[in-house]
């Protein structure tokens, strides 16, 4: 059940990316965070009382914490998609967003099954070979200011992972709404100081929209894939989420996919395969 919830969480963030990275090519990027985590804190407030659990202080308080570390992370990884290639920003950060909760998982005493832990080498495996880009663009500034932001990103997702799992049991999706909540009151406020831009993405309504809902639902699968399983097991199936920025940007946009790369998506359905074993 974990598998299949973390692997569900994975395809909505995939999908979510590729549209976030769409938006932010045409509009600032923290514009399609702020509206886009509206849209996903609107859905979370309706669907908490639905989904039972108590709004804990705790809960709350964790959620807004993974909020901040989330909602900076997006902003660092939008831009990131939109300087760079999409094939190549988003594995690099679900690279360090897999390592950081497999390190904690591993390091607060988690010891997933034999066959779990190839899979866990095999998805980090496969996520540096989806990560291959295609045509080497050279040092350039532009090259390494995205390759900072992935990195940048990667790190905060990961963060973001650990907290939503130190969220405590019996508290339903409240920590994401906790982790809403923060991030859209961070951006209103950079907003309103005029640090980043806050204004309706007019030109990029529609992939807003759609990320927003798209990332609620991402989150809420990996929240309720956290109750059935490990940190470091669930986190690094979630990690494989570039799988379907990278494939949408292929068909897409017509980004190229190398040889490493598609060898790369053949290892990551491997690895989740011995994963869910």
């Amino acid at each position: 059940m974990a598998a299949l919830l973390a692997l569900g969480a994975a395809a909505a963030y995939g999908i979510g990316d590729f549209l976030g990275g769409v938006a932010a090519r045409r509009v600032a990027a923290s514009a399609v965070v702020l509206w886009s985590h509206v849209v996903g804190l609107v859905l979370l407030v309706g669907l908490a009382p639905l989904a039972g659990g108590e709004p804990t202080s705790r809960a709350l308080a964790v959620g807004a914490l993974a909020g901040v570390l989330g909602g900076g992370g997006v902003a660092l990884f939008y831009r990131g998609l939109a300087v760079g290639a999409m094939s190549v920003v988003a594995p690099v950060a679900a690279l360090l967003s897999a390592g950081v909760p497999v390190v904690v998982g591993l390091a607060t005493g988690e010891r997933p099954a034999s066959a779990a832990l190839v899979g866990i080498v095999l998805a980090l495996g496969a996520v540096v070979l989806i990560s291959r880009e295609p045509q080497q663009l050279g040092a350039s500034p532009l090259r390494w200011r995205a390759l900072a932001l992935a990195l940048s990103s990667g790190v905060a997702f990961g963060l973001f992972f650990v907290a939503l799992d130190r969220a405590g049991d019996g508290v339903g999706v409240w920590p994401l709404v906790g982790a809403r909540t923060a991030s859209v009151s961070l951006f209103v406020a950079l907003g309103a100081a005029r640090v980043v831009s806050a204004s309706p993405p007019r030109g990029a309504v529609r992939p807003a929209v759609g990320c927003g809902v798209l990332d609620a639902g991402a989150n809420v699968l990996y929240l309720e894939a956290l109750g059935h399983g490990l940190l470091s097991v669930v986190s690094v199936l979630t990690a494989l989420y570039p799988a379907g920025t990278v494939l949408l940007a292929r068909f897409v946009l017509g980004e190229r996919l190398s040889a490493m790369q598609r060898s790369g998506l053949l290892i990551g359905a491997v690895a989740a395969v011995l994963i869910a074993l």
